[in-house]
């Protein structure tokens, strides 16, 4: 969809081979009259719009990033800086931010699928490369390409996810005005979205090519309140080049999110949010217990996200209807996770817990579709490999964070996961059953013990490792599952 847009984005790039180790942070959304998706004003906090959060002024989705102070020569460090303003005239209104990563990893899973089998190895190479045009204060493209390379061991079919030789990962073009003190946009083409909890909807950058949609989406905000309006279709990618990655025909996610900043006077002080939302998504192609069909869902729900002194929360809640086949869906999601910073300082210890409900039954053609399902969530936060997702689950998670030093953190947790509906199977991250668990009985699932690190060596530059096992319980092992370790490390540079 996007051939004609590449005319207007030069993607390319030369990554530099080493990075430099003094770089001073860029200033990022802690400045909240500052959007980073654009170069118009608004008062609405930058961190709550929906675009993910920005650290050391990188962003998950580097259109998200504001450059614009180091189109100023005297506030750069070094040649990369350059690349992030080159400006097209003497204003400096016409300009381009050139961005990319390159990310070498491996992934080693004993018990692949849970059955007792050979070891997986998965070596991974990503590469990204792209551009962000402003034509003015009110018009910009961006366009972003993607490489995704895997070899290793017992590696089946590697979906186009992992192993796509070049792929058009985002290409869209965006307008924004000022109206009476209400800040206006749209964004159309192909797009990351995930305004909402991460666990419902995420760019999944645990893949090479990161999940992406087609369509528009538009916004009008104040200093405390906005309003997100969306119609999307998932891309549907190929493996052989830019031609088969479409629009998917049978997917269709569409909905509104109203966004309130609470009162910063409230609990002594906070950075909290309140973001209702509705949405509906359809898919031609739903798959329950065996049956494929036509499935549309509604979500009506709240999220209340933030911080309140010490305490980081972030609460979600939905409820789930609509049809499936001749089913009606009757499902509920509910989200608690918080944490509690023991000291006053930033990199001070955290300790908190997650405390997660997704309900479940009637996969299998029993009465309703109790069976809660994400739009395309966060799995890994369940489970580093990918055995768990929020359908049919009760999962508990106390945790622990430190900074044993300042360019270092390491978290560690431990989950017990249980199933809703002891009658319906136990799932996985793409939404299919583990075969057979649905004949067993029993609620525990399994014990996930899980460990990562991630030692930021400037902030180009980053390393992290991760280790998970999980403990096969009563559900899985009588469906004759075994346990999993799962080890994963990688190096990644973006500049």
């Amino acid at each position: 969809m996007a051939r004609p847009m590449l005319t207007l984005l030069p993607l390319v790039l030369a990554v530099p081979a080493a990075a430099q180790t003094t770089r001073k942070p860029p200033p990022t959304e802690a400045a909240p009259t500052a959007t980073p998706a654009t170069p118009s004003v608004t008062g609405y906090p930058a961190a709550a719009i929906g675009d993910g959060a920005t650290t050391g002024g990188y962003n998950q989705s580097r259109w998200a990033e504001d450059w614009r102070a180091l189109c100023n020569p005297a506030k750069r460090d070094d040649p990369i800086d350059a690349l992030k303003c080159i400006k097209f005239d003497s204003d400096g209104d016409i300009y381009a931010t050139l961005s990319g990563e390159v990310r070498l990893r491996v992934n080693h899973t004993t018990n692949p699928n849970l059955r007792e089998s050979r070891a997986q190895r998965q070596d991974i190479r990503r590469i990204f490369a792209a551009a962000d045009v402003h034509l003015g204060p009110h018009l910009r493209a961006f366009g972003e390409i993607a490489h995704g390379g895997i070899s290793g061991v017992e590696l089946g079919a590697p979906p186009a996810t992992l192993r796509n030789d070049v792929v058009i990962q985002q290409a869209f073009v965006e307008a924004n005005a000022d109206i009476s003190g209400i800040a206006i946009g749209a964004r159309y083409g192909r797009q990351e979205f995930f305004d909402g909890s991460n666990l419902l909807v995420s760019s999944r950058d645990n893949n090479t090519i990161r999940y992406t949609l087609n369509g528009w989406r538009a916004w009008a905000r104040t200093s405390t309140v906005r309003i997100d309006l969306f119609d999307l279709k998932p891309t549907q990618y190929g493996d052989l080049g830019t031609d088969d990655d479409v629009i998917d025909p049978a997917r269709r996610f569409s909905g509104a999110t109203l966004g309130l900043v609470v009162p910063r006077t409230w609990f002594g002080g906070s950075k909290l949010y309140f973001d209702p939302f509705l949405w509906r998504r359809r898919n031609l192609v739903g798959a329950w217990g065996g049956r494929i069909g036509p499935a549309t869902r509604y979500y009506l729900g709240t999220r209340l996200w933030g911080d309140a002194g010490r305490w980081t929360i972030d609460w979600s809640v939905n409820r789930q209807w609509g049809h499936y086949i001749n089913q009606d869906i009757d499902a509920w999601h509910g989200f608690f996770a918080q944490t509690y910073r023991v000291g006053t300082s930033p990199g001070s210890a955290r300790v908190g817990f997650h405390a997660d409900y997704a309900s479940g039954g009637g996969g299998y053609g029993d009465g309703s579709l109790r069976n809660a399902y994400a739009p395309y969530g966060n799995n890994i936060y369940y489970s580093y490999g990918l055995f768990l997702t929020p359908s049919n689950l009760i999962a508990l998670a106390p945790n622990v964070t430190i900074s044993p030093a300042r360019s270092l953190r390491v978290t560690g947790e431990v989950q017990r996961a249980w199933r809703d509906d002891q009658r319906d199977a136990v799932y996985r991250a793409n939404g299919q059953p583990f075969a057979g668990t649905q004949n067993v009985r029993g609620a525990h699932i399994a014990d996930v013990y899980r460990l990562q690190a991630v030692w930021t060596v400037t902030p180009r530059l980053s390393v992290t490792g991760r280790y998970e096992h999980l403990a096969a319980g009563k559900v899985l092992t009588r469906a004759n599952y075994r346990s999993s370790d799962f080890l994963a490390g990688w190096v990644s540079f973006r500049f």
